[in-house]
């Protein structure tokens, strides 16, 4: 030690808890800015009665080549929405509110179902009916800027959730943009969203399910109910 100058051990200390300080100081920016630009994007889908979105949705499962498909999703709240697909043309999938229809043209069977609520439904896809809510579906979020857009990844708070990981990646306009989602059997589900419109004019027609000439229904009964009959 010269003169008052303070010893190595001292300094070395001294710096660590100004680096901790500052570490501390960003995490938190970065919370809080990752707090803002969630409550921004839940505002966004909140608010709206109607959504009228173009869609792409690839589906992988190991081993296999990934299966692309789009269209149009037009939605109403609460817990209405018609994937109306272009390619394959004439598939569709339709929620009324009470049940989900889904309609394949290839075999021309048509499974009706009761609308329930589950992690599936409620947490991905909530934003898509009005009923997003990050920090109740979902946990441990990391997020990273791309260009101008953000990525935002995260777990599902629901150890019964079929799905493992989620990635958003959201728009400065807080529109979610493309929508990944792996699930428990490393199976990928991948939308990409374009031409958002916020409440445009949506007929009731549009949730209504009418039977395609020469189709077959099959009923879809829940586990627990088919297990009482």
């Amino acid at each position: 030690m010269v003169g008052n100058a303070p010893v190595p051990g001292l300094v070395l200390n001294r710096m660590l808890r100004r680096v901790c300080l500052v570490v501390t100081a960003l995490a938190l920016t970065a919370q809080t800015d990752l707090r803002s630009l969630l409550d921004a994007v839940e505002k966004h889908y909140n608010n709206p009665r109607t959504i009228e979105v173009r869609f792409e949705q690839t589906y992988t499962v190991p081993g296999r080549p990934p299966r692309t498909e789009s269209g149009d999703l037009f939605l109403r709240r609460p817990t209405r929405m018609r994937w109306q697909y272009r390619s394959p043309a004439g598939k569709l999938f339709l929620v009324d509110g009470k049940h989900t229809w889904f309609y394949n043209p290839s075999n021309r069977i048509v499974e009706k179902s009761r609308l329930k609520e589950s992690d599936d439904v409620r947490a991905p896809l909530a934003f898509l009916i009005g009923r997003l809510d990050f920090e109740r579906d979902f946990r441990e979020f990391r997020h990273r800027a791309e260009g101008a857009d953000t990525r935002v990844v995260a777990k599902p708070r629901s150890e019964k959730a079929p799905y493992e990981l989620v990635e958003f990646v959201i728009t400065p306009g807080r529109q979610i943009r493309r929508l990944v989602i792996t699930a428990q059997d490393r199976s990928v589900t991948e939308f990409h969203f374009a031409a958002e419109t916020l409440n445009p004019p949506v007929p009731d027609r549009l949730f209504r399910f009418e039977m395609p000439a020469g189709a077959e229904m099959v009923e879809i009964a829940e586990p627990e109910a088919a297990g009482k009959r």
